[in-house]
């Protein structure tokens, strides 16, 4: 028998710069979140992920990556699922105050899954 936590698979639709602080902390944890940005959200569908990535992290950013990683299942009961639209489109809000608690119950490494450029 396993002592593995049951996990939930999360994806992250994310730009070259937020990527590369990922790296720097061993793709184990996500960097704190800038002033700005009151709260981190992982998204519950890799489709939508894709599509914030390709669509939106490429013509900011002229790249965009979406990130696959496990965080405890339990653990993520304390954040409900907010539809940020369609039927499809679910996020967690974790307030950024609460990012190095989220971190903590990563299982695993963060994996880039996809990747998009813009054309040259």
């Amino acid at each position: 028998m396993s002592n593995r936590p049951v996990t939930t698979t999360l994806w992250r639709p994310t730009g070259p710069k937020e990527l590369e602080l990922v790296r720097e902390l061993g793709r184990r944890a996500w960097p704190p979140r800038l002033p700005e940005q009151p709260i981190f959200y992982p998204v519950l569908n890799e489709d939508y992920a894709i599509r914030i990535a390709r669509d939106w992290n490429v013509k900011h950013d002229g790249a965009g990556f979406v990130t696959r990683f496990e965080v405890e299942t339990e653990f993520l009961t304390r954040y409900p699922v907010q539809q940020a639209g369609g039927r499809t489109i679910l996020e967690l809000w974790v307030p950024a105050e609460e990012l190095d608690d989220f971190n903590a119950h990563i299982v695993g490494e963060i994996q880039v899954v996809h990747e998009f450029h813009r054309p040259r």
